[in-house]
């Protein structure tokens, strides 16, 4: 059943108000130009972060995405900094605790891990499944991005009546919504999160970075670039202000919000407001 995403205007003192964490578990450096599809190839070099999120509230956990592993690590020369479900012990999340998990695309570095988590129910969006298990694979360009097998571990996971589908927006919980966008993928999926701040929005890779959306430019990987850039002001409209759009791969994540201490890792918390100092880079 598909439902409508409220407003930013719905009263919401009623809802939870989660916690939202990025969790950092890889990075590496790639030309500025390779992040817009429109380059100038005189731009220089830039981060590229990789992150879980990971969204809570009482008893309430929800990992958004899932990452990659060690075998996509090694065949595609990422290395990992550390294990992204591990990763979540240092927020004091065990993998057999986590029971609901938003696979926002199935792209390789997204959709790993499943294994990981015994526990969990996968929510992915109906166009999704149907892009990476269908017609649109056997054009090379197309399943590049994908892992063939995260994509069958994730047909195990339907196999086993542990994949819920979604067609179009929809409500995951109370204060955590689901908007499907499309453009980089036919089936993308952002996460929609009341906080203490406002809605936070999960955007994932309808914008890599935040430069995606402010010079209205798409990251190259797109299958609808009509549709990524709708997807763009519908994910800001959705959002309480743009202080509160999260890109999914930007490394100024890290700069802009507060990081959880003592933890060897770097963890964002989105649901904090963000420095003066970091939203002005």
């Amino acid at each position: 059943m598909t439902t409508t995403v409220s407003s930013n205007n719905s009263a919401a003192t009623s809802l939870p108000q989660y916690e939202v964490y990025a969790v950092r578990f890889a990075t590496m450096q790639r030309r500025t130009a390779e992040n817009f599809i429109f380059r100038d190839e005189h731009d220089g070099v830039v981060d590229m972060d990789f992150f879980v999120w990971l969204v809570r509230h009482g008893k309430t956990t929800i990992l958004v995405d899932t990452g990659f592993g060690e075998r996509s690590a090694q065949h595609r020369k990422r290395p990992l900094d550390v294990c992204p479900i591990e990763a979540l012990r240092h927020l004091d999340v065990q993998p057999e605790d986590v029971h609901d998990v938003v696979l926002t695309h199935l792209h390789w570095d997204h959709a790993g891990n499943l294994d990981k988590l015994p526990n969990a129910v996968f929510h992915i969006q109906d166009d999704e499944a149907a892009y990476a298990t269908g017609r649109c694979m056997c054009e090379p360009s197309l399943r590049r991005a994908f892992a063939v097998e995260d994509v069958c571990d994730f047909v195990h996971r339907v196999y086993d009546e542990r994949v819920c589908f979604h067609d179009g927006d929809d409500s995951l919980a109370p204060g955590v919504e689901l908007i499907r966008v499309g453009g980089h993928t036919k089936g993308l999926q952002a996460v929609r999160v009341h906080t203490a701040r406002g809605w936070v929005v999960l955007a994932s890779d309808a914008a890599h970075y935040y430069a995606n959306l402010t010079r209205r430019i798409p990251f190259p990987v797109v299958v609808d670039v009509a549709g990524m850039l709708e997807g763009h002001k519908r994910l800001v409209k959705a959002a309480s202000s743009p202080d509160h759009f999260i890109p999914g791969h930007d490394p100024l994540v890290l700069k802009r919000y507060p990081l959880v201490e003592s933890v060897p890792i770097a963890i964002a918390q989105l649901h904090c407001e963000p420095t003066p100092a970091g939203v002005q880079d």
